[in-house]
């Protein structure tokens, strides 16, 4: 019997046939296992030096015969694929349209990262974006899993109604590490049960309206100092504290629910599984989770009894890319355990097709081969496809865009996801020290308002919210860290009456504008650390001064022990991110409104810090 044969035999005796794979090739099969980007694309790359930047937004031909004729598994959108709704429905569409030509007929898991606050994908002044999972953290005292649910809810609603159907979200990470650059507010804080409490609710949620959830990152991001997207972070916690904490969440969760996915982390740690591989260069290393038998087999199916589909990381991220081809990387993830390739290559061209029919060729073969196990293939495709049943996807084949165009505009921002946006970001400032009753801020004591506000765009929400609050006796003027004129700006601080000062920390990370195709850019904008510096100078001038003074923490509130000291209040917000139209006339933020309602005694202040921090000293 040919080895063909005895996997189709497999398919059969596990139940595949009922969704018509029984005649696909291995490469069919293979390519149900795979999750690409099509971020960019080019018709024709003719310059390898420039690489592409044309945002695909609309479907070309090229690309729907090669969903069809690979039979591919699944895309991940990014927010240069995402313009407006009817643009959004179009593509889904005809990305489902093109699934359906194919072989198998099976649909596309079309998946997001939208995770709400510092990571979303969609639009902001298109759909309700939230203020993340830190600040939903910071509700837990007074409202429990209400947000956690609430904004899973309008998530899974809005996103369903666009055509997408996977989301890479709840982040689950216990974030223990003040340094941690890449995780810190997408946590819901330090405590790993209340991190698994929420983290339920948002699956719970998700999930009922049909989304498929993704709990990241397994087995636990929240204690490295590394950004996986850039090196290969090292965990040396031992046994009890990776039970106890990093496993905690996920354990908790597959006890009360099924999320669809769990998503890999490119982590290495030692105390799980100290196997080591060689790197492409030739270094030998340890075995990051996502290419760890013992953590994703062993660990997550054996002792941890997950029954859903596994899926990498983004595969083209340093933490492997710089050690594996992609190749490598594939065969590596599936021989671990992982079901879902995320984004082995790049399609960037009508030449990249040729790369992916010639990656799966080469997986295959190591089916074929016996390098990867044919029993364990088999039973991986049946996860993907016992999802994509479960989650009734193949309805979106039936699915008129018309009707789902009609749809998504009754269901993106609309009156009652908004209010519950402006809820959550009310009821997520936590004040932190209030010295000599600062605050409220008051008309009759504070009249002249001077901001320190880490950019131009950040000066012009806080101003134009502070200054519609009814409080006309009010005038508000702002610094900019960002086209510094310091001259200026240190005779406002000393003509105010008091002055409100907000930093970002940490700086600003690769998967927080999309995935390695910016680290270029993030890497030319990093200046947070001379921003830093030149607050911190303005503020001892504010306190020189004996200006009474505000702090707000606008990302991780661990900054605070730097700059609380200098200041009479300290408030965190967990998030600070704005929408200004091109004219200029409209400013959305939920934040910076929450946060001038709190500055001006508008709202009762009820957030708790959910992670630990120095106190400032009174």
């Amino acid at each position: 019997m040919s080895k063909d044969l005895v996997i189709k035999c497999l398919l059969l005796l596990t139940g595949i046939a009922s969704l018509n794979v029984k005649a696909l090739t291995i490469e069919q099969q293979v390519a149900q296992k795979i999750m690409i980007d099509l971020r960019y694309f080019c018709n024709k790359q003719t310059n390898q030096d420039q690489p592409c930047k044309k945002p695909l937004l609309i479907l070309p031909d090229e690309l729907k015969a090669m969903i069809s004729a690979t039979n591919l598994g699944g895309i991940i959108l990014f927010s240069e694929n995402l313009q407006n709704i009817e643009q959004i429905t179009t593509l889904t569409h005809d990305l489902q349209s093109a699934a359906k030509q194919s072989r198998v007929k099976s649909p596309l898991l079309i998946s997001i990262d939208q995770e709400g606050g510092r990571v979303v994908r969609l639009p902001r002044n298109l759909a309700t974006s939230f203020t993340g999972n830190m600040s939903i953290g910071a509700t837990y005292v007074t409202h429990g899993d209400t947000f956690a649910t609430q904004s899973a809810t309008v998530i899974a609603k809005e996103l369903t109604a666009l055509g997408i159907n996977v989301n890479h979200a709840p982040d689950i990470d216990v974030n223990i590490n003040p340094d941690n650059p890449v995780i810190n507010v997408r946590s819901f804080g330090e405590d790993p049960n209340k991190v698994a409490h929420l983290g339920a609710a948002q699956v719970r949620a998700f999930q009922q309206h049909n989304l498929v959830a993704t709990l990241k990152h397994f087995p636990g991001h929240g204690d490295t100092n590394v950004d996986s997207h850039t090196g290969l972070p090292l965990v040396n916690h031992d046994l009890n504290t990776i039970y106890n904490k990093d496993l905690l969440p996920f354990k908790q969760i597959l006890a009360q629910t099924s999320p669809g996915m769990i998503m890999t982390a490119h982590i290495q740690y030692p105390a799980l599984d100290k196997t080591t591989f060689t790197a492409k260069n030739g270094d030998i290393m340890i075995k990051p989770a996502t290419m760890s038998h013992k953590i994703l087999t062993t660990l997550l199916r054996d002792e941890m009894h997950y029954q859903g589909v596994v899926i990498t990381d983004a595969l083209n991220m340093a933490g492997i890319s710089d050690f594996f081809t992609p190749t490598q990387a594939v065969i590596n993830t599936f021989k671990a355990g992982a079901d879902i390739a995320l984004m082995p290559i790049q399609i960037r061209s009508s030449d990249d097709v040729v790369k992916l029919e010639q990656l799966i060729k080469d997986v295959a073969n190591a089916v074929k081969s016996g390098e990867i196990d044919y029993l364990a293939f088999s039973q991986s495709v049946t996860r993907i496809a016992t999802l994509k049943t479960n989650f009734s996807l193949s309805d979106a084949f039936n699915t008129k865009l018309e009707t789902l165009q009609v749809k998504a505009k009754e269901t993106l921002a609309n009156p009652v996801h908004l209010k519950i946006e402006k809820k959550l970001a009310q009821s997520a400032i936590t004040l932190i020290k209030n010295r000599s009753a600062t605050l409220p801020i008051t008309a009759d004591k504070n009249k002249k308002i001077h901001l320190i506000m880490p950019d131009q765009n950040k000066c012009v929400a806080f101003s134009y919210f502070l200054s519609n609050q009814g409080e006309n006796n009010i005038t508000v003027t702002c610094t900019s860290l960002i086209g510094l004129n310091e001259k200026r700006a240190k005779a406002n601080i000393l003509n105010a009456d008091i002055i409100i000062s907000a930093n970002i920390s940490p700086k600003q990370s690769v998967v927080e504008i999309g995935g390695m195709d910016d680290i270029e850019q993030v890497m030319i904008h990093q200046n947070s650390a001379l921003a830093s510096n030149q607050l911190e100078k303005f503020m001892i001038l504010a306190k020189t001064a004996n200006k009474p003074s505000i702090f707000i923490s606008l990302r991780a509130p661990y900054d605070v022990a730097r700059f609380g000291v200098y200041a009479d209040a300290v408030l965190a917000s967990y998030a600070y991110n704005v929408n200004i139209s091109d004219d200029g006339k409209t400013i959305t933020s939920a934040a910076f409104s929450a946060l001038a309602h709190a500055l001006l005694g508008k709202h009762d202040i009820t957030g708790q810090l959910p992670v630990t921090i120095l106190q400032p000293s009174e």
